[in-house]
């Protein structure tokens, strides 16, 4: 089981941690919003490979059969090998890229609230929330649990 785990779990860590290297230097000519809907359609696609791992483990070592509590077991697994990788390269891109990445998306949240008509104190009680996130973001280890659920 370690072996499928792994293998599964490290090739869709490479396909998210790499998709997510790929486009973040390009978010100002994507846009936070496009940037999202495409992040979010490469995890939908990298975590398809908990389906395909569970399945070589049906079909490799558990003879054709697998309850359902041990296919949930190692998709889960799956999952937190890949989240992990994720998180990794976040934490690495975000402390030494783009340090400045958290302001740049409190601008861009306030500017759409804004743009949408919400009022001078609802902005500025969005502001004070958002300041208290991007202060506790700064936290590598709050960072890391955020980035990994």
């Amino acid at each position: 089981m370690k072996k499928i785990v792994l293998t599964f779990g490290l090739i869709a860590g490479v396909i998210l941690s790499a998709m997510m290297l790929l486009t973040l230097p390009f978010v100002d000519e994507l846009g936070f919003d496009r940037g999202q809907i495409l992040g979010y359609t490469t995890m939908l696609v990298a975590f398809l490979l908990i389906f395909f791992g569970v399945r070589s483990y049906r079909d490799n070592v558990a003879g054709g059969t697998v309850r359902f509590g041990r296919a949930f077991a190692v998709g889960m697994l799956i999952a937190a090998v890949a989240s992990a990788c994720y998180a990794a390269a976040w934490e690495v891109y975000y402390f030494n890229v783009e340090p400045d990445f958290m302001a740049k998306y409190q601008a861009h949240v306030l500017e759409k609230a804004r743009a949408n008509g919400e009022s001078a104190e609802a902005l500025a009680k969005r502001k004070a929330e958002m300041d208290k996130w991007a202060e506790l973001y700064e936290n590598p280890a709050i960072n890391a649990a955020v980035t990994f659920f």
